[in-house]
Parts: C-alpha cells; structure tokens; sequence
C-alpha cells in the first residue's frame, strides 16, 4: 500500500471507463467522472462533484460539493471541437465553482496552476490562463482569455472582462468592474475598477525589499504624472530604473495586450 493509501470511490459515485483516477483519490457520494478526466494522486472530491470533458486535475487538489469542472465553454462559437482544461497540483475548489474547457480560436486550452484557492461560486471561463497562488473571491467571475499572473487576488463579485490581463501581485476590490490590463502589483478597485494605487501589503507580506518598493512607488508616479503618453513614460522608466520590479511593470506594458490599460489616477 502506498502512503497515500488505496483510492476509494463512493457506492453512489459514477466514475466511467476511461477516467484515470491516481494514487490515494477520494471520489465522494454522487461525483460524476466523465471517460477523459484525470485526477492526480489524493485529489479529493467531496461529493455531487462534475469533472468532465478532457481534464486534468493536479495531485492534492481538493474539490467541494457541487463544483462543475471541464464542461463545454460559453461561447456561441463553439463548435464541439476537442479543447482541454488542465488544474495544477494543491488547489482549492470550493462549493458552486464552474472552470470551461477552452475553445479552438483561444489555442484549445483553459489552464489553471498550482495552490490556487477558488472560493464559492467564482467563474473561470475558456482559455483563462492563470497562474501559481491566484485567489478568486466568492462569487467573482474572469471572461474568456483572460490572463491572470501568479499571486494575483481578485475580490468577491468583481468580474474581469474578455482578454483582460492582470499582472503578478496584483488585487482587485471587491465589486470591481475590470475591463482593461492591470499593472504587476496594482490596486484597483472601484465600481468600473480605476488604478488607485500599489498592493503595497501584498508587497511586504512576500517580503520585498524596501528599496523595491521605493522604486515602485517612484515609477507609478512616473507613470501617473510623467511627459509623454502612459506607453513612453513606461519606455523611460525602463531605460532608467535598476530594479526588477518596476522593470516587470515595464515589460508588462511594453507587451502586445488586446486591451488598454487601466493608469493611475484615470489619465
């Protein structure tokens, strides 16, 4: 017997041939495990638990009641095509979450990374990409195609529009409205979400240096009150800076974004 122990399925649990089940998973009463799944060793699902479509769900994850993973994305485009939704290893799903499969015009693939917490009822919709350490407050939803960088928390009933990126340590109020790209460690909230500021907490609870953050409240003045448009003052602070944080604000800019950007104090 391994550490993990045998895999146990519930009487009342349907698990159908073809799934892969790992070492030491749970499948609680009334869980659904469609043909295509895969379940890594000791991932748990509590019970009246859906996995289906061609997903793939990472060791130690634990799902809660009611969770519907890997259905078909809402998206009228969708033609039955065969597209994936792969969860990384240690995440939290909790009761009422709904995570899609992605879609043949977004590259086929809804992913998902490690130790993430999704709490209850919270959307993840075709082709998100999102990253390690990510939080989903209740009831928040992100559009397709978003993009969602690692340590990244977004408020209950927020809801991120399509195509949307949010760069790494940033947050989102609650009852946010995102509907253009957010800075790495940005601060917006507001009802149609304004960039108000940095997630300085977030900042000094991963412990970054001071000098860091000094450079980084530096620049998001630079980049609030500079010459030039919100694109040049960032090209300048990248010529100018010596830290690899602000250098992360100008990268992330100076990318190729299918949306505008949220600036600070609502240039």
């Amino acid at each position: 017997m391994s550490e993990r122990g045998e895999t146990e399925v519930h009487p009342s649990a349907v698990v159908e041939p073809g799934a892969q089940l790992g070492q030491g998973c749970q499948v609680g009463p009334f869980c659904h495990v469609g043909p295509d799944a895969k379940l890594g060793d000791g991932v748990i699902l509590k019970s009246h638990v859906v996995i289906s479509g061609d997903t793939e769900v990472g060791e130690d994850s634990t799902l809660f009641p009611f969770a519907c993973i890997g259905e078909i994305p809402q998206d009228l485009k969708f033609r039955g095509e065969k597209t994936r939704l792969v969860i990384g290893a240690r995440n939290r799903i909790r009761e009422h979450v709904t995570m899609n499969t992605g879609t043949e015009g977004g590259g086929g693939i809804t992913r998902v990374g490690d130790d993430g917490l999704f709490m209850a009822g919270c959307h993840v919709a075709h082709d998100v990409q999102v990253g390690n350490r990510v939080i989903i407050v209740n009831n928040a939803a992100l559009a397709g195609h978003c993009l969602i960088e690692d340590d990244v928390i977004i408020g209950g009933l927020s809801g991120v529009h399509q195509w949307v990126r949010i760069g790494q340590g940033a947050i989102i109020g609650a009852v946010t409205m995102v509907t253009n790209d957010v800075i790495p460690h940005g601060l917006v909230q507001a009802p149609r979400g304004e960039l108000d500021g940095l997630n300085l907490v977030g900042l000094k609870r991963r412990g970054v240096a001071r000098s860091d953050i000094t450079a980084l409240r530096a620049a998001f003045q630079m980049l609030a009150q500079g010459e030039g448009s919100f694109q040049e003052r960032a090209r300048r602070l990248g010529d100018e800076t010596e830290s690899d944080y602000v250098r992360q604000i100008v990268n992330f800019i100076t990318a190729g974004s299918d949306r505008s950007f949220l600036t600070p104090g609502s240039i």
